[in-house]
This record gives C-alpha cells, structure tokens and sequence, in this order.
C-alpha cells in the first residue's frame, strides 16, 4: 500500500473516532438533560437542540403520537413551536406510517427521487437551491409499542459524504433514551394525580374529623392553599362585625366572591347583597346609581329610583374599583360613611340606610393618598380590614382543582366529557397567570373549546402553539411594586408582571445574547465545535451557541 492509501486510512479512522466520541458525548449530554426534573416539552426541546450541536442537520423532530396514530405533542427545531406541527403535518403519512408499523428506522437519501415524498410540497424543506435533502426517522419506543417518531432533515452533500448507518444508530439510541425517559415521565404524572386525589381526601376526612371545623370553605371559592386558607379564616372572623372592608389584590383575583362570603358569613346574609363597579360608570351616572334619584330630577329621570345604598338596606353593599371615583364624588361617599344617611339626586328627604361596605380595588392607594388623588380620611373609612387576595401563582397548589372545576362546568354546558391528563396540569401549575383564576378559566375554556379528543395534554393549550394571548398581552409589561408607609410591599395593588411562563420558561431560541465574536471562535475550537460543550464552557445554553454563530456569521467546521 503506498504512502497516499495509509494517511487517508489513517484519517479515515481518525474521523471514525472523532464521531464515536462525538456520539458518546451526545449521549451523555441527552441522558443528562433527560434525567432533570423539567416539564416535557422543554425537555424534548432541549434534547433536539444537543442533537443539533452532534449532528449535521438543518431540522429535527419529536412527535409523540396517540394510540390512534395522531400528533398529540410535535417539538421542532429550526422552527417556531406552530411550524414544527405545521411541518410534521406535510410530512408524508406513509413515511410516518412505515416508521411506526415496522417499528424500523427509515432513510430516504434524496426526498426529492424517493416515492414515499413524491406528493410532498416542494417548499416545506425551505428553499434548497436545487440541494439534495436527506430524511432519517427512527422510532421512540417502550418495548414493543411506539410512542412517537424522531426524525431530521439535512442537506446531503458528494463532497463530505455522512455515513448513514452511524447516524441512525446515534439517533436510535437517543430514541431509547426518549422512550425510557417517557416512561418515567407517565409514571411521575401517575404518582402526581394520586398524590393530588389522596391529599383532597385527606383534606376531606381531616374536616370531617374537626367537626367541621377544619379547612374554612366557602361556596364557590375552590382551593385549600395555605395562602386561601389565611384569606378565607380572616373573612369568617370579619364577617361576624359591622367594619368596612377593603379587598386589595391583583384584578382577576377573586375579590367579588370574597365580599359575596363576607356577607354569607356575616349576620346580613338574610340581606340584599348589592354589587357596583365603580369604574364602569361616569360620575353623574355613578351618583344616580348609588343614591337613586327623583322623578323628573333629570332629561330622562321619568321615575323615582332607589339607588344601590337604598337597595341594600340591612344588608352588604360591595364596590369593586373604588380606587377610580373622582375627588368629588369621593366627599359624597364620604358623608354617606360618617353618618348614614344621604339624600337623592334631585330630591331634598334624607334618607338613613344601615349598610355594610365592602370595597375593592387593585391600585396602590396608599400613593394615591401621598399625592392627594385619593382623600385620606376616606381611604381610612374605607380600609378598616384590609385584606389582601393572593396571585393565583402564590396559591399553586390550587391550579388543579380550580381547572378541574372550570372544565366540569364547560362539560356540563356542553354535553362534554374532556379530562386533563397528569403532563396538562403539570403545565399549568407552572404558568405564571397574570390574570390570576380569570385568566386560568378562560385558558381552560379556550382549550376545551379547540380540544381534538376527550384527553387534553398539555400539547393542547394556546401557550404551547404560540396562540397564548396573555403571553403577548403581557411580554415585556413591567411593573414597580406599590410601596406604602406600611411597609407591605407587593400586596398592595399590582405587583411586578412577568411573561405568562416565568416560572419555568426554556431560553428562546432566539434569546439575544452579547458573545465576543473572538471568544465564541476560541470556545468553538476549545470544544471540537461541539456546541453543547462550547455552551459549558462560556456559561450559556447550546441554543444561545447556535444563536450566536449565525448572528457573528460563523460558518460550523464539520468532522
């Protein structure tokens, strides 16, 4: 053998290596992030985005799949979350099919001269300028049942040929991987709803052992927080007095239902509860509406009307908003509170009603007092027992029974019989829900109403598809915390607003991140061009890496 023949079999077998080790690092990475306590879909997110820093490949699937053979959860990279499912979607049924049935991998070299692609758009690998496309797709099994496909796209080229049976060896073991990891996910979902069930037993039998006098609960208020619990004992021993109340916490938080269990729970319950938002009315509109008004007091007044103090008489009246009324009206409210009684719009009787006030608010009405929009002497008529309501992210615990009863009541509207699996209610534990139990109800509604089978995942909800309007509504909105004299901090008014998944959001594949260009090349070259280990090395993620790369136009040096 000459000269020629021994370094190009010497470097072929260094290449060998090379891979193999590149390979074995693969694997070890994967098992790492596969081992973590994350929920799924970031996880499988973060599983394509190592094998893009092993593999030469332009795109990378996982789909998990139905008994019955449909998507229930697609993660891609290379793409936004709606794409990915968009994509799998145009992928030949009878590719996906074969992989399935045979429970055997699939290569096809050139998508473009194979029959199973044959009816395939020709943009949905992107614009290749004439490039061929390989497709290789394995099976994500448990024993002899598959659970989904993992399959990438990639751009074959003569020039540095990429041996097939190495990669598909590679990404079979990651599949087994994938396949074992998805078993321990179902069984920790599993050991999670039967936590959940024994602990509302427990709660239950515990109550029934005090007599009742356990856990406080109300009707319609659902939850057994300890955050809820502080509420609703605060609310039972309140109740029994005649003192105004101020309800302060976040809009969306349940303050109209805790002022209708102050007046259930107080000695008015035979009493009218009557209910007003302040902010939805003009004040001349707002003055008629508490105090009523004569007939003939005003164009259009063409009878006598008893307004809401008036109407409840011997019983609670609750008025959310109040942070909104105008410094006028605030005088009139004022005397109404000092001596019971007031007179109608257009009228000269007065009239003395016996009234307990619930008020409400979600403003930091401690500043307003400080710049004089809000009258001190009434905020201390007002706010005799403050108490404040928690964010729905500070009671998490009671997520599932709250999304559990919002989807019984749309079941039962609509003739429905939709559940939430283990991984939905994981999900949704881990939102951050800036409108609190408002939003969590219209999350589950928007869900039941899109859902594609009785079984709802967490694949299934608006944020997973990039459909979440509370994430756009709230991306990037911040907030200072309210202060007060009272050093209460963030439960006063609004609090600090973050993006709807702040709890446990995975980093953006397109975070924007400062890497010195000379940096990012010495780390790259420290690591073999392996991006999951040039990500260890500069403290960042290997989506950042890859994120980086294209934007300093770093071309990747393959082996």
């Amino acid at each position: 053998m000459n000269a020629v023949g021994i370094d190009r079999g010497q470097q072929d077998l260094m290449t060998a290596r090379n891979r193999a080790e590149m390979a074995l690092g693969g694997i070890y990475e994967i098992s790492k992030l596969l081992a973590s306590p994350n929920r799924l879909e970031p996880t499988l997110s973060g599983v394509l985005a190592l094998l893009s820093s092993f593999l030469d490949m332009r795109h990378g699937l996982i789909a998990l799949l139905t008994a019955e053979g449909q998507a229930e959860l697609v993660v891609g990279s290379g793409w936004t979350e709606a794409n990915a499912r968009l994509f799998f979607d145009r992928l030949p049924e009878r590719a996906i099919g074969q992989i399935v049935v045979t429970r055997m991998p699939l290569v096809v070299p050139d998508v473009a001269r194979d029959a199973l692609f044959s009816n395939i758009d020709r943009d949905t690998f992107g614009e290749l300028a004439g490039e061929d496309v390989t497709f290789i797709g394995v099976p994500i099994k448990q024993g002899d049942t598959v659970l989904g496909t993992l399959t990438i796209d990639r751009v074959h080229s003569n020039e540095r040929p990429v041996p097939f049976d190495s990669d598909v060896r590679f990404l079979t073991m990651v599949a087994n991987l994938l396949g074992q990891a998805l078993r321990l996910h179902k069984v920790v979902a599993q050991d999670r709803e039967r936590l959940l069930a024994d602990q509302s037993r427990l709660a239950k039998e515990r109550e029934e052992a005090l007599g009742g006098h356990g856990a406080v609960t109300v009707k319609g208020i659902i939850g057994h927080s300890q955050a809820l619990q502080t509420v609703l004992d605060k609310v039972k021993r309140v109740a029994k007095s005649n003192s105004a109340i101020m309800l302060r916490g976040e809009t969306g938080t349940g303050k109209e239902m805790i002022a209708n269990a102050v007046h259930q729970l107080s000695p008015r319950k035979a009493g009218p509860f009557i209910k007003l938002n302040c902010a939805a009315l003009p004040e001349s509109v707002l003055e008629s509406e508490l105090f009523g008004h004569e007939k003939g007091a005003f164009t259009g007044a063409v009878n006598l009307r008893k307004g809401r103090f008036e109407l409840a008489h011997g019983g609670t009246l609750f008025l959310d908003e109040i942070g909104e009324i105008s410094g006028s009206f605030q005088a009139k409210l004022l005397r109404v509170l000092q001596e019971g009684e007031f007179e109608r719009v257009g009228g000269s009787r007065t009239i003395k009603v016996d009234v307990r006030l619930v008020c409400a608010t979600n403003r930091d009405l401690e500043a307003e007092v400080a710049k004089g929009a809000f009258r001190a002497d009434l905020y201390f008529r007002l706010a005799v027992v403050p108490i404040f309501l928690p964010a729905l992210r500070d009671r998490r615990e009671d997520i599932a029974p709250l999304a559990q009863e919002f989807l019984t009541r749309f079941n039962q509207e609509h003739g429905t019989h939709l559940a939430l699996n283990g991984a939905a209610v994981a999900m949704l534990q881990s939102c951050y829900f800036p409108g609190n139990v408002r939003e969590l109800e219209n999350c589950i509604r928007h869900t039941a109403t899109l859902a594609r089978s009785k079984n709802l995942g967490d694949a299934d909800f608006p944020c997973q598809n990039d459909g979440c309007l509370s994430a756009m509504l709230w991306k990037g909105a911040r907030a200072e915390p309210p202060r007060s004299p009272g050093g209460l901090g963030t439960q006063h008014g609004i609090v600090s607003v973050t993006p709807h998944h702040a709890a446990a959001a995975p980093e953006p594949q397109g975070a924007d991140i400062d890497l010195d260009k000379d940096k990012l090349v010495d780390a790259m070259e420290r690591s073999g061009w392996v991006q999951a280990k040039a990500a260890r090395i500069l403290g960042v993620t290997p989506r950042q890496i890859g994120y980086a790369l294209r934007k300093q136009g770093i071309a990747l040096k393959k082996f």
